[in-house]
């Protein structure tokens, strides 16, 4: 592993101006998005918060970002195209976080954000072949490219939107992904892929110290929308592209967490006989709270699990693919036992649940049988 000094410089001063300007326009940001009504105000027990507070902070996200690669990135034709679609994302997150826009229509939007990338050159063309006793070593998707890499686009991007339920959260997150991601591709040669992934670093940086709990402003959409369609865009260009067993397991372990807990809400809802987008109060965030902790305490947990995935995703990167092989293989089985203890759980909480109703209605036919023993000797 070589890495030059002058692309390190390049990629901590990419860094250090998104950052300041994120930092900077933040305030700007709130002070608009009070003005135009976009305020996040607690109507469910999903909320977290119990005041209303501005959204939109995804803007100043955008426009650090935006700087960032404009100052120091390579324009080339596939990052034209991640650009262009992220203006696509922001406008529709933008607008949605002061008017809800039906679902449909924000799908669309996604897809059509999605297709411009694609028609770019940002696709999946082939993978490495997962199977390493097989004698072909990649798999060619051919025409299939373009829908496999939009619905990569528009799930990674609606999984990350849905893991911001928390102060802090999403931007975390993704910051922790944009890191090991960068640092992936310092390793493997990829300057300008390092560039974008240090302006949504930067960018994420900057918008931290106001979103951490208790946040003075939510991203919304506009930024949760904008940072899964980022990250998901330059994972394919960034990653996916190679012949190497990592193509296929780095950005899955990277982007993990919102992975997982994107298809779990899937397969739950599914389960339950419920529309798999209808909104519930089953995320990994939710369960953290309703075990007892504290808001800054589960943000830290699933920091700490991103974290420990992100390096993983870098340790296969320089380790060889038989570790890589391993370490999917244990992420494998700690995903069934993370299962395992959410099902424990949850019939824990549904006896409770079963318990005090028993005791409640118990209670009640006792005391209706007391009513009316009393009614009776005043009968008497």
């Amino acid at each position: 592993m070589n890495i030059d000094l002058q692309d390190l410089l390049k990629i901590g001063l990419t860094t250090l101006v998104s950052v300041a300007v994120s930092f900077a326009m933040t305030p700007l940001v709130r002070a608009f998005a009070v003005k135009v009504g976009a305020v996040d105000v607690p109507r469910d027990n999903r909320r977290m918060h119990d005041h209303p507070i501005p959204r939109q902070g995804g803007l100043a996200i955008f426009l650090g970002f935006l700087v960032g690669v404009v100052l120091f990135g390579d324009l080339d034709r596939q990052v034209q195209g991640i650009l262009l679609g992220s203006v696509i994302i922001v406008t529709v997150g933008a607008i949605d976080d002061i008017v809800p826009l039906p679902a449909l229509l924000k799908f669309a939007v996604q897809i059509a954000a999605a297709g411009v990338a694609v028609a770019f050159g940002v696709r999946i063309e082939h993978i490495a072949n997962p199977i390493f006793w097989s004698d072909t070593q990649y798999i060619s998707f051919g025409a299939w490219s373009i829908p496999i890499t939009i619905f990569w686009i528009v799930g990674i991007t609606n999984s990350i939107n849905l893991i911001d339920g928390l102060d802090g959260l999403a931007c975390g997150v993704s910051a922790i992904s944009s890191l090991s991601i960068l640092v992936i591709s310092l390793v493997l040669g990829q300057t300008n892929i390092a560039v974008l992934l240090a302006a949504i670093l930067g960018a994420c940086l900057g918008f931290m110290p106001y979103n951490l709990n208790p946040a003075k402003i939510f991203m919304g959409d506009t930024g949760a929308l904008l940072l899964g369609y980022v990250l998901s865009t330059i994972s394919v260009i960034g990653l996916l592209k190679f012949y190497a067993v990592i193509s296929f397991a780095v950005p899955l372990l990277a982007l993990a967490l919102p992975i997982f807990d994107t298809c779990f809400a899937i397969v739950r809802r599914l389960l339950k006989g419920q529309n798999p987008m209808s909104p519930d109060r089953g995320h990994f965030h939710h369960r953290l709270i309703d075990m007892g902790f504290s808001q800054k305490q589960s943000v830290a947990v699933l920091y700490s699990i991103s974290a420990v995935l992100g390096l993983s995703a870098v340790i296969i990167t320089t380790s060889g693919e038989m570790k890589a092989l391993i370490l999917a293989l244990a992420f494998c089985v700690a995903i069934i036992i993370g299962i395992a203890l959410l099902k424990s759980y949850d019939d824990k909480v549904e006896k409770q649940e079963r318990d005090s109703d028993n005791t409640d209605d118990g209670a009640a036919n006792e005391e209706k049988a007391e009513n009316g023993q009393n009614n009776e000797e005043d009968g008497r």
